[in-house]
């Protein structure tokens, strides 16, 4: 059994979807947090979860420190966010801070289990609300390694440099100023690298970049 921990201020939804991811057939709920910090008191060695999944909106320690203090600590543990939050911002931070997958708290359960199944995996899953709004020209099954790894290898040096800053959320006119190039300059990064990389919006550039180490989460 995949033991999961389940991070929500919201008890009753919580409690709700514990039944609901216990009667699946592989999974098992083993610990249930309020917030992040209060996960973190309960956190031991003696049972690990496999699987985090936790909402963004919570007070003392919120989703966005809760993953990243888990991309720090424990890499080996995977993060799927369950949020009313649906702003490219939000995404982009999580997928920084290391999430794995980027759920809406309206979703249907089949979808979670293939949500939980696929990060299992895989190490990540993209829901449709991603592919159909943010992500529209990247295909339904990830690009294979190889192909990726020849996309990467044709990324310059300034190229990537823009996609790292990207991955800090910096809108295009600070990184410009960060790397001390004109705005227009700027454009024409992420215009080649929408060509490049066959994507299509931010979100799919900084899918690339972590998906290919090219910026650090």
């Amino acid at each position: 059994m995949i033991p999961v921990a389940l991070i929500d201020d919201h008890s009753l939804l919580r409690d709700a979807l514990a039944r609901q991811i216990n009667a699946l057939d592989g999974y098992r709920v083993i610990m249930q947090s309020v917030n992040g910090r209060h996960f973190c008191q309960q956190f031991t060695t003696a049972e690990i979860p496999a699987i985090v999944v936790t909402d963004i909106i919570m007070p003392e320690m919120d989703g966005f420190d809760t993953v990243l203090w888990l991309s720090k600590n424990h890499p080996h543990i995977k993060k799927i966010v369950l949020s009313m939050l649906c702003d490219e911002s939000s995404i982009i931070r999580m997928l920084r801070n290391g999430a794995g997958a980027y759920l809406m708290k309206d979703a249907e359960m089949p979808e979670l289990k293939k949500a939980l199944d696929e990060v299992m995996d895989k190490g990540f899953y993209f829901n449709p609300y991603v592919y159909n709004n943010l992500l529209p020209t990247i295909k339904d099954t990830p690009a294979d390694k190889e192909t990726d790894y020849r996309k990467a290898a044709l990324l310059t040096r300034r190229e990537k440099e823009f996609l790292q800053w990207l991955c800090r959320d910096k809108a295009y006119k600070e990184i410009a100023a960060a790397m001390y190039v004109s705005p227009r300059t700027v454009d024409g990064y992420r215009d080649s690298l929408f060509a490049k990389l066959k994507v299509a919006s931010k979100i799919g550039l900084v899918t690339f970049a972590i998906r290919n180490h090219i910026a650090q989460v």
